[in-house]
């Protein structure tokens, strides 16, 4: 029996945020068609990706291998936790220990049938000391994965987790072969998905070839795919006009008018878990006063920003990456707001009048993330703080600049739940915690909101880490950027998933030619 607890839980709350947030756009057929060949302009690439799960950030390695592999479980476009690898899931009273039978008829393309131990593998391969994975703070939940007989894995927590299903949705935990000796073989490029990985070169393109033994009947149309990197946002628009590609993420928001305009061509636009990032490290200073924090929250006009930078897709956020589409959003928090005087009044309280810093950013780390940073800088000039904006290359820059330079600009697209974002990112520890931030209450709540199956109860704590966030996080989050893509009437798709660009990251198998 298929395991719905999460939904159970949070049936009406999440229906309806993620219902009514997605909105997709573009050329739809009446129905999908096999054959044809898909060109994806793609950013965020770089020569130093690789197929390596555990290394993967957002980047044209994760929408590839998420043709070429599966997950445990799929986010559909209803933000739910359906069924993939795994048929059905079953938690226990304490939603402690779960049990995931695997599908009968899932092959690797080499022919394999999936086994546990390729699941066991899989997630193993992001546990331990030895891990590299950034995710390894998101498994650190799990006590022991085991298998139980031919075709079911058991996971065993340290403590409840109503929303561990949709953990395993993951882009990182997507599952290869293992080993004879029960490490993960990720090098082969194998798995059960419906693509082939014909050609990998970092930075530059993937090839993608459809296998025809796909377990999924209803997925995987084009006979090719090819996805090539074009970092610079001007340069994949240019692409899509012209005819090089047949679909592009992220369009120059400032000229994605040209694009409306021109006939054959559409936005494919959704609101989802996204936010734009601007991490300090709390353990080097000035960011380790509070104050000053505070004092830079208020200096960023955050109304400017999505006028100018998103040119009106999406909104204002408030400094918590938990956002109108995650279940326990908390909009009735105070909202920090862009006030010169009360920076002022921070810094004054921190002794730092007059602060100088420097901000790292990039085209890299989102389009338009240098003009957000000049934009920075001069509303930071009315509160008296000199801000140097200092342009990073943009080759590298998530692998030299992000979680290296004390003050710097990125992007998250966000997790479907409050427990996976605030894990992977804000916890004690945690591998990917960008601005080093260590706060003994929110890691307090973190652990007893994780095994609440009580939804009340449940939603006052995570409106009190949201607060926590925004109060004394190392992190500013001005806006909520929607996701924006675009498209030529060359391919087609159904509903579209929120929770990512390119339809959830599933681009490649659910979409089809026109």
């Amino acid at each position: 029996m298929l395991s719905m607890t999460r939904r159970g839980l949070l049936a009406t709350s999440a229906a309806a945020a993620a219902g009514a947030l997605i909105l997709p756009h573009g050329v739809r057929a009446q129905e999908p068609k096999r054959g044809g060949t898909m060109r994806i302009g793609h950013g965020l690439g770089a020569t130093s990706d690789s197929i390596d799960p555990a290394t993967f950030s957002a980047g044209p390695a994760i929408t590839g291998m998420l043709a070429v592999c599966n997950n445990l479980v799929e986010i559909d476009a209803a933000n739910q936790a359906v069924p993939e690898l795994a048929e059905s899931w079953e938690p226990d009273a304490e939603a402690r220990v779960w049990t995931f039978r695997l599908r009968d008829g899932a092959t690797f393309s080499d022919g394999r049938r999936l086994t546990p131990q390729d699941v066991i593998a899989s997630f193993n391969h992001h546990r331990g000391e030895d891990t590299i994975s950034a995710a390894k703070a998101s498994l650190e939940q799990v006590v022991d994965i085991r298998a139980d007989g031919d075709n079911a894995v058991v996971f065993e927590l340290a403590a409840g987790n109503a929303d561990f299903p949709y953990m395993t949705s993951d882009y990182h935990f997507i599952i290869m072969p293992a080993n004879e000796d029960g490490s993960l073989n990720w090098q082969s490029g194998l798995g059960t998905g419906g693509y082939v990985l014909e050609n990998f070169e970092p930075g530059v393109r993937i090839s993608l070839k459809r296998r025809d033994d796909y377990w999924k009947p209803d997925r995987a149309w084009f006979d090719d795919v090819q996805i090539l990197t074009i970092n610079d946002p001007t340069a994949r628009q240019n692409a899509l006009m012209t005819g090089e590609v047949d679909v592009i993420n992220g369009p120059d928001l400032s000229t994605v008018h040209l694009l409306q305009r021109r006939p054959g061509l559409s936005i494919v636009e959704t609101t989802g878990t996204a936010h734009y990032t601007l991490p300090m490290f709390c353990d080097v200073a000035p960011f380790n006063d509070v104050n000053v924090r505070l004092a830079l929250k208020h200096a960023i006009n955050r109304e400017e920003f999505l006028e100018k930078v998103l040119r009106g897709f999406g909104q204002v956020a408030n400094d918590s990456p938990i956002t109108p589409a995650n279940p326990y959003y908390a909009a009735d928090l105070p909202q920090n707001t862009y006030d010169p005087d009360k920076a002022r009044h921070y810094l004054k309280q921190a002794g730092m009048e007059g602060l100088q810093v420097e901000l790292s950013t990039s085209e890299a780390a989102f389009t338009g993330a240098v003009d957000a940073a000049q934009l920075f800088q001069q509303s930071a000039k009315a509160a008296g703080i000199d801000i140097a904006v200092r342009r990073e290359p943009e080759d590298g820059y998530w692998s030299n600049v992000w979680l290296k330079k004390p003050f710097c600009m990125g992007y998250w697209n966000g997790r479907p739940t409050e427990d996976d974002m605030f894990s992977l990112v804000y916890a004690q520890g945690a591998e990917w915690n960008e601005s080093h931030w260590d706060n003994e209450r929110f890691n307090e709540l973190l652990l007893r909101a994780r095994a609440e199956l009580n939804q009340d109860l449940r939603r006052e704590m995570y409106r009190e880490m949201q607060e926590l966030v925004s109060q004394d996080g190392g992190t500013i989050i001005p806006v909520f950027p929607n996701y924006v893509d675009a498209q030529n009437d060359k391919v087609a798709h159904g509903d579209v998933a929120g929770n990512r660009f390119l339809d959830g990251w599933k681009i490649v198998e659910r979409w089809w030619a026109a």
